[in-house]
């Protein structure tokens, strides 16, 4: 994902694609495991979206996103 496209998120967009970011990874796992995967870089890929929506979401809980009204 763009990081352009992330600048629009809220928290509920955020939260509803980390956790559907984890399903995914879950089932790439168990297609990695039976041996079904045909892109292995799938994997890292999704791992780099979701630690960058965790980022996100961790800079809402500081303060440092969604308080631009208020500067």
């Amino acid at each position: 994902m763009k990081k352009r496209d992330l600048n629009n998120l809220d928290i509920l967009d955020l939260s509803t694609m980390i956790t559907d970011n984890e399903e995914a990874l879950q089932n790439l796992k168990f297609q990695k495991a039976m041996q079904q995967l045909e892109d292995p870089l799938q994997i890292k890929s999704l791992k780099k979206d979701i630690a960058q929506l965790k980022t996100i979401m961790k800079e809402f809980d500081l303060g440092l996103r969604g308080n631009k009204d208020k500067k």
